[in-house]
């Protein structure tokens, strides 16, 4: 270990690149997430699609990971996971789920609650079968969050599996599948000079949305 300590209370910068006030905002929270994330696009961030998801199992115990967003529209975000997953066994006993996008680069966040539903077959059958074949390959050979003995164990089973999938279409798994994400609320952050950060709260009610600025 380096003996030189870092001193990780002095890191810091400042936020200077916008601010967000109320006349921004969009009268559906998607509509300003979409607006965010072409902005993303536009300024060439990486793995602007990256969430990370945090859900909870059966002790209340929360488990975070970083997952691919592959759709969104008024009805939700959608994203794709092996339902054998820690992930799918966890919404399974409570769909209760949160979402973060980390836009650090535009000194942006977004942060959605909502409740995860299955999607239906053909969803889940038009987006596989749209995936790289290695892609598809893949979601056979791994089983995932269980044990591995070594990295050479799931190689080895996606060359067999690659081997006995050479002719005609990759068969869906069918422990293989997706999640649209219904929302119940989102947040949208921006960070201001002198820590003084802008927040928006998006909270559905019968009527639409109630929105409120939150201190920071």
């Amino acid at each position: 270990m380096n003996n030189k300590k870092i001193d990780i209370a002095r890191i810091r910068r400042a936020y200077t690149q916008s601010g967000l006030r109320r006349a921004d905002l969009t009268v559906e929270p998607m509509q300003l997430f979409e607006l965010w994330l072409q902005q993303a696009r536009t300024a060439q961030l990486f793995d602007t699609t990256v969430v990370n998801v945090a859900t909870v199992d059966k002790t209340g115990q929360p488990y975070q990971r970083l997952v691919l967003m592959k759709h969104f529209d008024i009805r939700g975000m959608v994203f794709y996971t092996n339902l054998g997953s820690r992930k799918a066994q966890h919404l399974a006993y409570n769909p209760r789920i949160s979402l973060h996008f980390p836009w650090h680069a535009l000194e942006r966040q977004v942060m959605v609650l909502g409740r995860a539903e299955r999607l239906s077959l053909s969803e889940v059958i038009h987006y596989f079968y749209s995936r790289p074949r290695d892609s598809q390959i893949s979601a056979w050979a791994s089983r995932q969050s269980s044990k591995l003995d070594a990295r050479q164990v799931l190689e080895n089973a996606f060359l067999e599996l690659k081997n006995n999938f050479q002719q005609g279409k990759v068969p869906l798994p069918s422990f293989w599948g997706g999640y649209r994400i219904s929302i119940d609320a989102m947040e949208f952050w921006q960070g201001g000079a002198h820590r003084l950060h802008d927040r928006f709260i998006y909270q559905r009610v019968d009527s639409g949305w109630h929105i409120d600025r939150l201190a920071p």
